[in-house]
């Protein structure tokens, strides 16, 4: 958020919190975050089968946070 947004720190997390329907706070909580990220499916730290993993995961992020992700573009010029 902060390069693709010229977003400062503070404003990022706030972004993200708000995108996320979490506090600021939480975003530090990893057992607040894990039910999240599995939730949202924007992917975990260590892998649950069946959830969205690497490409999936960040196709997900982008989506969720309004954003472009280079790997992502890449991946979608590559299946044209």
């Amino acid at each position: 958020m902060e390069f693709s947004k010229s977003m400062r720190i503070k404003q990022a997390k706030e972004y993200v919190a708000k995108k996320l329907g979490v506090s600021t706070f939480d975003l530090s909580d990893e057992y607040v975050m894990r039910e999240v990220r599995e939730s949202l499916g924007i992917g975990v730290i260590t892998s649950v089968a069946g959830a969205p993993k690497g490409c999936a995961a960040k196709l997900n992020i982008e989506k969720l946070l309004d954003l472009k992700i280079n790997c992502c573009e890449k991946f979608r010029k590559q299946l044209k």
